[in-house]
C-alpha cells in the first residue's frame, strides 16, 4: 500500500503554512498557497539551491531514489523497518547509495522538511528517523501550532537552537523552493504515491526488504 494524490496542474496546489513567531515564541499559522499554478510557475523558480540529502558511498553500483512524505505512515512503516535494514547491509557496506526526495502532500510534509533540513545534511538522516518515530504520536495532535511546537522539540534534540529553527520555518522563499523542487522530480520520474523508489533509473514499489534484497543482489551480481 501507498499513499498516492494528484500532484499536477491547477488542482494540484499544494496547501502550504510558513510559521511566523511573535511575542513568547507563540506559534501563529499563516497558510499561503505555493504550487504549479501559483502566482510564480513551478518552472520559474531555480532549485539549483536546494541540497540532495544522500546515504551511502558516491560510487556505490547501486543508486536508490526514495520519495518519501513525512505524514505518509508506510513511509514511517519503511523507515522503522525496511530501511533499517538496508542501512545495514547495503548503504553501509558501500553497495547502494540513497537519494533522500521528499514530497509534500501537505503543510505537514513541508514543515517537517524544512526542520530535518535545518541541521544540514549532517543531521538530516537523524532528525528525519525522529520525525518518522514520532509520527504516530505528532500527527494526532489537534493543531497546526502543537504539530510545528512538535517539530521544534525534535530540531532541539538534535542540536538546532531556537533562533537558527526560527529562521528555517520563516524561510518563505525556500519553502516555495522546496515544493518547486519536488514537483520537478515527481514530474520527472513519474511519482504519483509514497514511498516510491527509483533504482538504477527503473521505478520499484515499495516492498519487503527481502525483496529488496534480491534486487539488490541481482543488479551486484551484473
Amino acid at each position: 500500500m501507498t499513499r498516492s494524490k494528484a500532484i499536477f496542474g491547477a488542482a494540484a496546489l499544494l496547501a502550504v503554512g510558513v510559521v511566523f513567531y511573535a511575542g513568547q515564541r507563540g506559534p501563529i499559522v499563516t497558510d499561503s498557497f505555493i504550487g504549479a499554478a501559483n502566482a510564480q510557475d513551478a518552472a520559474e523558480v531555480d532549485t539549483s539551491t536546494i541540497v540532495e540529502m544522500v546515504q551511502g558511498a558516491e560510487d556505490a553500483p547501486i543508486t536508490m531514489i526514495e520519495y518519501a512524505s513525512f505524514t505518509c505512515p508506510h513511509c514511517a512503516a519503511f523507515h522503522q523497518g525496511t530501511y533499517q535494514e538496508i542501512k545495514k547491509n547495503y548503504i553501509d557496506t558501500g553497495k547502494v547509495k540513497l537519494i533522500y526526495r521528499e514530497v509534500y502532500f501537505d503543510k505537514y510534509g513541508l514543515w517537517a522538511s524544512m526542520v530535518a533540513r535545518c541541521g544540514g545534511p549532517e543531521k538530516f538522516f537523524g532528525i528525519s528517523d525522529l520525525i518518522y518515530k514520532g509520527q504516530s504520536d505528532w500527527s494526532k495532535l489537534g493543531s497546526a501550532p502543537e504539530i510545528v511546537n512538535e517539530f521544534r522539540k525534535i530540531g532541539r534534540l538534535a542540536g538546532i537552537g531556537e533562533e537558527e529553527l526560527d529562521v528555517c520555518l520563516q524561510d518563505g522563499e525556500n519553502a516555495q523552493t522546496l515544493v518547486a523542487w519536488y514537483q520537478e522530480n515527481a514530474e520527472a520520474d513519474e511519482v504519483t504515491g509514497t514511498p516510491s523508489f527509483v533504482i538504477n533509473g527503473e521505478k520499484v514499489a515499495n516492498q519487503s526488504y527481502a525483496e529488496f534484497a534480491k534486487l539488490f543482489d541481482a543488479e551486484l551480481a551484473d
